[in-house]
């Protein structure tokens, strides 16, 4: 998936939200995007997902089913939690969303309105919604805002999983809940532009003491068929190495 000089504005002649964001991402990838409020994560999330369209640049190669779980869940619609799950459960083709409620401890929740619930509750829903339809892109808006301890501590490894069958995982997340995932590419985005830390996360100090030299981290070109790409970076990326495909130029 690739965003080529991607800009975006609400209205004509109205400033730009985001500003000519660039990247590539390989299936595996867990990305953690921060910033500021009104930095564009938001809307940069939404052009992700397929929800808005770039006023200038493009977004190709986005996987056929996108999870998006928006920051604020709309409650305010007349369905009991089972009758919206069953609603999207149709129109994701028959997914299964049983299973995902029960991971997430909704029991409880299942016959209650929508419009009655918190907001973790809420979230909760709208996670099931996106994780549903086993999504090749899952998009989480601050997907750690307002949920009970359980849900936050299982949430990694859900990610962890859909990264390790060769999905994308985006999460706007300034609480760091991510953190401890291998393999995670840190975004920011700073006055509606994207930015990519290039910094290698700290290592543990070795056991031969303090005086011993830092690790370096190496770089590999690996040439292999293409249809074995994708078990290649998902075993990659699930054994804590940063893997992603690298498109030969000309």
């Amino acid at each position: 998936m690739r965003l080529s000089q991607v800009s975006f504005r609400y209205r004509r002649r109205a400033p730009l939200v985001i500003q000519e964001a660039d990247a590539h991402l390989a299936p595996g990838d867990v990305v953690e995007l921060s910033g500021s409020n009104g930095a564009g994560k938001s809307t940069l999330l939404r052009l992700l997902a397929g929800l808005a369209r770039p006023t200038t640049g493009t977004i190709a190669g986005r996987p056929a089913v996108v999870g998006f779980a928006p920051d604020r869940f709309p409650a305010a619609q007349p369905f009991t939690v089972t009758a919206y799950l069953r609603h999207m459960a149709r129109v994701r083709g028959g997914a299964r969303w049983e299973p995902w409620a029960e991971r997430l401890n909704m029991g409880h929740l299942l016959a209650l309105p929508l419009s009655e619930l918190s907001k973790g509750s809420a979230h909760k829903v709208g996670l099931t919604q996106a994780l549903m339809a086993e999504p090749g892109l899952l998009i989480l808006d601050e997907p750690f805002a307002g949920l009970d301890a359980d849900t936050r501590e299982a949430l990694p490894a859900i990610a962890a999983e859909v990264a390790g069958r060769g999905g994308i995982v985006i999460a706007s997340d300034h609480q760091g809940g991510l953190r401890g995932l291998p393999g995670l590419r840190p975004w920011s985005m700073v006055d509606g532009r994207l930015k990519e830390s290039t910094e290698a996360s700290q290592a543990p100090e070795s056991a031969t003491g303090p005086g011993a030299p830092e690790p370096r981290d190496a770089v590999v070109a690996v040439t292999l068929p293409a249809a074995e790409l994708h078990d290649f970076l998902a075993r990659m990326h699930g054994e804590g190495y940063q893997a992603r495909e690298i498109e030969e130029s000309g």
